[in-house]
């Protein structure tokens, strides 16, 4: 059965797709939960149309909206912004190219807490991929357990950073507290969600885990993007101290490494511990120069970074 009721939009920045592009898009158009619109921010339309076969897949669904952005244009906050501006449903689901709905409830189960007046932003449970690598998907557990959970701002003493955390590799918004909240940040290396959420939560508002979302992401990053990326995280915190210096990121990595190692310990895969200390040190000193990212030269940061258009602008 599709559910028609409730208006609900799909934004997905795209960029360099492959096949299974085709089957993510096949998957959202098959849901229970009908959706309204899929936006497509999509960066350099000449990987968009390297597949012979696009136009005419895309022809078959005519409520799919693609707009084509050079690279050095693309924010992580701005391109969403410009993404939710295309739509105007009540309602409105970010994700990524390579986050996969597990079954056809994905959009009916997400969108379901935003019912709830207070509620700001639901976000989905993240699975491993087909090919994950042990310790990825170990760590996908560890921060995508099966359990819901509802945060907000009387949750902080107790849950941390992790109060904040919201993803927009599969998350759904409230366009009324979005509006009122002014959206994503208008430019930010990363974690645009995470600061959306942030600002919710000391609003008032709550930002629900809906763990019966499901989708299949996840990444087998090497140490130098492990370092890479944590960089950039580091640099996104330390460029808003108003909502990262009231709590700690530490603590919870801390406790990520001993539960894997007691993981890898107890299931036969003891040889991995080290590469799990080494990907683990990969990771804390990305995320310590990118806090410090004001003492670099540009030099050092553009070698650090995964984000290399973001510092031309």
């Amino acid at each position: 059965m599709v559910i028609k009721m409730k208006k609900v939009d799909v934004i997905i920045p795209v960029y360099k797709p492959e096949k299974s592009f085709f089957e993510l898009i096949d998957r959202l158009e098959h849901q229970t939960l009908e959706v309204n619109k899929i936006i497509l921010m999509n960066t350099e339309q000449k990987y968009f149309d390297r597949f012979a076969d696009g136009s005419s897949f895309f022809s078959k669904y005519t409520n799919i909206c693609i707009t084509h952005l050079p690279k050095k244009e693309f924010d992580h906050g701005k391109t969403r912004r410009q993404g939710v501006e295309k739509s105007d449903a009540p309602f409105f689901v970010l994700m990524t190219q390579d986050a996969m709905p597990k079954d056809k409830y994905l959009l009916e189960r997400l969108t379901a807490p935003l019912e709830s007046e207070d509620v700001a932003a639901a976000y989905a449970r993240q699975m491993a991929a087909k090919g994950c690598n042990v310790i990825e998907r170990y760590t996908r557990q560890f921060n995508y357990p099966e359990e819901k959970c509802v945060k907000s701002r009387e949750d902080i003493g107790r849950l941390g950073i992790k109060t904040f955390f919201c993803s927009n590799v599969c998350a759904a918004y409230r366009r009324d507290i979005y509006e009122l909240l002014g959206g994503f940040t208008e430019h930010t290396i990363f974690n645009e969600d995470m600061i959306y959420a942030a600002g919710a939560v000391k609003a008032g508002y709550k930002i629900v885990y809906e763990a019966d979302a499901r989708v299949a992401h996840s990444h087998n990053y090497t140490c130098i993007q492990q370092f890479q990326r944590n960089f950039d995280l580091g640099v996104s915190q330390a460029q808003h101290p108003e909502i990262f210096s009231m709590v700690s990121s530490e603590g919870e990595g801390v406790s990520m490494i001993k539960r894997t190692t007691g993981y890898l310990w107890n299931s036969g895969h003891k040889l991995l511990i080290p590469s799990l200390y080494i990907n683990s040190a990969c990771k804390y000193a990305g995320f310590l120069m990118g806090k410090n990212y004001r003492r670099l030269p540009k030099k050092v940061i553009l070698k650090c970074t995964m984000s290399k258009d973001y510092w031309e602008v």
